[in-house]
């Protein structure tokens, strides 16, 4: 009998020990699952095509600052200026359509097509991204001060180009060849909105670069062991000054879509969106400690954010109790990462 117990006994907690690391890792979807079904047991109109399609377009936004984030914290550091990058870019978008850009010393103004201008917000936001790792790597800079000061040096930029006004009625001058930028907040492709694209081209870049390239094995090198990564003959500056310029590249994205969107660019655009980018990072299972999550599980985070936003305001929560509520479910998912750790150091000791 005794020998019968000692077979069974070491088998049960193993089994719940896997699923449980199961549920852990596949946290997000299992949030949004419950999330969805009760949103829609509570809100007929939530499952409504139409309302679906305002909260991907919603999400969109959130996904792909998530994304550029994902880079970010899988080194182990952290870019609280992605909300002020995205403000910038759409400051940048804006001043060249409205105004041109202006080059006193020669007399002339320079307007440029919709697709330069796109790409001139990209590059600055960017630039400001390089910033980051620059600080970061060659300075030994925290990156939670490094970010920090860029933070406020994007939001200061933004201001000082737009001298604290909105760009209004991004529409352009066929005269100037700069008309269409509507398009890529609101236009469609297959019925779908343009942004609802972006987010897909992006995340499956993101995806694909950090799971099948060398440059994601050394982004997870890193986070997992920088020191290690490094005696390994990983250029560990490098890697980190690349994934903060991905996370500005991605963040002027953003902050361009919003513009084309609104149809204006204002300098205090993106304000607290670093929050809910990190948010739905660590809620899709990232470590905050870097080495450990995945792209695909941020954006299934964003889905959890835009879904909770969603579903709260259907059923008339206050805004105030949906900032609470928003930032319980943050503070849950850093105990769960805490969880994970302490289960997948158990599970190695074993």
């Amino acid at each position: 009998m005794s020998t019968h117990n000692e077979a069974i006994q070491p088998l049960a907690p193993a089994g719940n020990h896997r699923i449980s690391d199961v549920l852990f890792r596949l946290r997000a979807l299992v949030a949004l699952v419950v999330l969805v079904i009760v949103f829609a047991s509570l809100s007929p109109a939530f499952l409504s095509s139409g309302n679906l399609m305002i909260l991907v377009k919603h999400v969109a936004i959130n996904a792909i600052l998530a994304v550029g984030m994902t880079f970010v914290i899988l080194t182990g550091g952290i870019d609280l200026s992605v909300g002020s990058i995205a403000g910038l870019a759409g400051i940048v978008a804006g001043g060249l359509i409205n105004t041109g850009l202006v080059l006193p010393s020669f007399g002339i103004v320079i307007y440029f097509q919709v697709w330069l201008v796109i790409l001139l917000a990209a590059l600055a936001g960017s630039g400001v991204g390089a910033l980051n790792g620059w600080l970061i790597t060659k300075f030994s800079v925290a990156p939670f001060i490094a970010t920090l000061g860029t933070m406020y040096v994007a939001r200061g930029a933004a201001l000082l180009i737009s001298n604290g006004a909105t760009f209004p009625n991004l529409l352009g001058k066929p005269e100037l060849h700069n008309t269409g930028f509507a398009w890529l907040g609101s236009g469609t492709i297959l019925m779908l909105p343009v942004p609802i694209w972006l987010m897909a081209v992006v995340g499956a870049a993101g995806a694909f670069v950090a799971a099948r390239t060398p440059f994601g094995r050394r982004i997870y090198a890193v986070g997992g062991n920088e020191r290690a990564a490094e005696l390994s003959g990983v250029r560990v500056g490098r890697v980190k000054l690349l994934s903060y310029v991905i996370s500005g590249f991605c963040s002027a994205i953003v902050g361009v879509i919003i513009a084309s969107q609104l149809m204006s660019a204002h300098p205090a655009t993106g304000e607290t969106f670093e929050l809910n980018a990190i948010a739905a990072v660590v809620l899709g299972g990232t470590s905050l400690m870097g080495g450990r999550g995945g792209v695909g599980g941020s954006i299934a985070g964003a889905f959890v954010i835009g879904v909770l936003a969603d579903g709260l305001v259907l059923l008339g929560v206050s805004q105030f109790w949906q900032i609470v509520i928003k930032g319980v479910v943050i503070v849950v998912a850093v105990l769960l990462d805490q969880m994970q750790k302490r289960f997948s150091w158990r599970e190695r000791s074993s």
